[in-house]
This record gives C-alpha cells, structure tokens and sequence, in this order.
C-alpha cells in the first residue's frame, strides 16, 4: 500500500508562522506567554533573536 502527500506540512501537526509575516514592516513582534511579553526581532542579517 503507498501514500502520497501532496502538501510535506499536511503530515506534521507542528504550526509553521512566517517571520515576516508576525514581525510586520518593523521587524518586531510581542509575544505573550502566560504573563511573560517576548519581544521576537529580525536582525539586518535575517537573524531571528527572542527576548524578554
């Protein structure tokens, strides 16, 4: 018996989310994780950095 998959994410359950897309024209995003804020930033050198 075969599989085939058209889409490799339809497969996992683990989300995908473009950087670009939360961290908007800025660059920056705030996280909130419980009462913790996390600020996600984008680097000039495509780098992602996650601070508290």
């Amino acid at each position: 018996m075969t599989f085939q998959f058209s889409d490799s994410s339809s497969i996992t359950s683990t989300p995908v989310h473009d950087a670009d897309i939360l961290t908007g024209t800025n660059g920056l995003a705030h996280i909130r994780l419980n009462d913790q804020l996390y600020t996600l930033r984008i680097t000039r050198a495509g780098k992602l950095i996650l601070t508290k």
